[in-house]
């Protein structure tokens, strides 16, 4: 009888500009591509028993799981040299145990809502083509919430969630962009910063 081989799994990890946060890189897609998960705390993160298990260390504050990447918010009273080989090692074996990182499925698309207007389908589909890629390159996610009265609010997840310069790549990067491309936008402000 032929038993099942382990997926073989190799992570790289990378510093993004808030430096309590680490992105753990893996060689294959985690969950869809355009979705993340964001878990303040454990209680959020029932769908995740990834996540659960990183909370038990008392150094983690955040868990963020998006496309290929797990990115971790630690606390300020500890350094990553002191942790980052445990947790990129407890990842590892997660994966390589062959246990999703997250369970959670979609009957729809949790981007796309047929009763948005015009204006909101192309405020997502500017966040997702342009913002999105560069936001998860810094181990980040950013998440459309509203627009009303010219105003975009979003929401910043992951690494971006508290991060010292995410306020520059809201105004500087974000709201740039879009009041650039639609004349609609007047402003974009971040949610739960």
């Amino acid at each position: 009888m032929l038993k099942a081989q382990a997926r073989p799994v190799h992570l790289y990890m990378e510093a993004n500009p808030n430096p309590n946060s680490l992105k753990f890189v893996a060689n294959f897609m985690l969950v869809e591509d355009g979705v993340s998960f964001d878990y303040p705390d454990a209680e959020s993160a029932q769908n995740s028993q990834l996540a659960r298990e990183l909370f038990n260390f008392a150094a983690v504050q955040r868990v963020f799981i998006a496309s290929n990447f797990v990115t971790v918010t630690k606390t300020e009273t500890v350094e990553w040299m002191e942790i980052q080989t445990i947790i990129r090692d407890h990842i590892k074996q997660y994966l390589e145990s062959g246990q999703k990182a997250v369970t959670a499925s979609f009957e729809k698309d949790p981007l796309f809502d047929e009763n948005d207007s015009e204006v909101v389908k192309k405020i997502k589909g500017i966040l997702d083509e342009y913002i999105r890629p560069a936001v998860e390159q810094d181990g980040g996610a950013i998440v459309f919430h509203s627009f009303e009265d010219g105003i975009v609010k979003v929401q910043l997840q992951g690494s971006c969630s508290g991060c010292p310069s995410s306020t520059v790549t809201l105004k500087a990067g974000i709201q740039n962009l879009l009041t650039r491309m639609l004349p609609e936008v007047k402003e974009v402000q971040a949610e739960g910063i």
